[in-house]
Protein backbone atom coordinates (compact mmCIF):
# COMPACT_ATOMS: atom_id res chain seq x y z
CA UNK A 1 0.00 0.00 0.00
CA UNK A 2 1.40 3.38 -0.92
CA UNK A 3 1.28 6.74 0.76
CA UNK A 4 -1.56 7.92 -1.44
CA UNK A 5 -3.74 4.93 -0.64
CA UNK A 6 -3.05 5.31 3.07
CA UNK A 7 -4.02 8.98 3.03
CA UNK A 8 -7.16 8.13 1.06
CA UNK A 9 -8.16 5.52 3.65
CA UNK A 10 -7.53 8.01 6.45
CA UNK A 11 -9.67 10.67 4.77
CA UNK A 12 -12.47 8.26 3.92
CA UNK A 13 -12.50 6.90 7.45
CA UNK A 14 -12.61 10.39 8.93
CA UNK A 15 -15.50 11.33 6.68
CA UNK A 16 -17.45 8.21 7.65
CA UNK A 17 -16.72 8.70 11.35
CA UNK A 18 -17.02 12.45 11.89
CA UNK A 19 -18.84 14.06 8.97
CA UNK A 20 -21.48 11.55 7.92
CA UNK A 21 -24.64 11.19 9.93
CA UNK A 22 -26.39 8.35 8.13
CA UNK A 23 -27.55 4.94 9.22
CA UNK A 24 -27.58 1.70 7.33
CA UNK A 25 -29.34 -1.42 8.46
CA UNK A 26 -26.82 -3.68 10.18
CA UNK A 27 -23.76 -1.48 9.48
CA UNK A 28 -22.29 1.00 11.93
CA UNK A 29 -20.56 3.60 9.78
CA UNK A 30 -18.62 4.97 12.75
CA UNK A 31 -16.95 1.61 13.29
CA UNK A 32 -16.24 1.25 9.57
CA UNK A 33 -14.66 4.72 9.61
CA UNK A 34 -12.44 3.88 12.59
CA UNK A 35 -11.35 0.66 10.90
CA UNK A 36 -10.47 2.52 7.69
CA UNK A 37 -8.50 5.15 9.62
CA UNK A 38 -6.60 2.41 11.48
CA UNK A 39 -5.80 0.71 8.17
CA UNK A 40 -4.58 4.04 6.76
CA UNK A 41 -2.30 4.67 9.74
CA UNK A 42 -0.95 1.12 9.57
CA UNK A 43 -0.35 1.55 5.83
CA UNK A 44 1.57 4.80 6.42
CA UNK A 45 3.74 3.16 9.06
CA UNK A 46 4.48 0.13 6.89
CA UNK A 47 5.22 2.31 3.86
CA UNK A 48 7.69 4.47 5.76
CA UNK A 49 9.41 1.39 7.18
CA UNK A 50 9.76 -0.20 3.75
CA UNK A 51 10.93 3.05 2.09
CA UNK A 52 13.36 3.71 4.93
CA UNK A 53 15.03 0.35 4.40
CA UNK A 54 15.10 0.80 0.66
CA UNK A 55 17.12 4.00 0.93
CA UNK A 56 19.84 2.46 3.08
CA UNK A 57 23.25 2.27 1.39
CA UNK A 58 25.01 -1.05 1.80
CA UNK A 59 28.76 -1.24 1.32
CA UNK A 60 30.34 -4.66 0.84
CA UNK A 61 33.93 -3.62 1.33
CA UNK A 62 35.88 -1.04 3.26
CA UNK A 63 38.41 -0.51 0.47
CA UNK A 64 38.25 2.66 -1.62
CA UNK A 65 37.22 2.41 -5.23
CA UNK A 66 40.05 2.30 -7.75
CA UNK A 67 40.04 4.97 -10.38
CA UNK A 68 41.54 4.39 -13.79
CA UNK A 69 42.85 7.16 -15.93
CA UNK A 70 41.60 7.09 -19.51
CA UNK A 71 43.56 8.95 -22.14
CA UNK A 72 42.59 9.64 -25.69
CA UNK A 73 45.23 8.86 -28.29
CA UNK A 74 45.29 11.26 -31.20
CA UNK A 75 48.15 9.63 -33.14
CA UNK A 76 45.98 6.75 -34.39
CA UNK A 77 43.48 7.25 -37.20
CA UNK A 78 39.82 6.60 -36.32
CA UNK A 79 38.24 3.43 -37.77
CA UNK A 80 36.45 3.70 -41.09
Amino acid sequence: MGIGTSIFLLALGAILTFALDATLAGIDLDVVGWILMAAGVLGLIMTTLVWGRRRTVVSTSDEPVEYRRVEERRDIAPPL
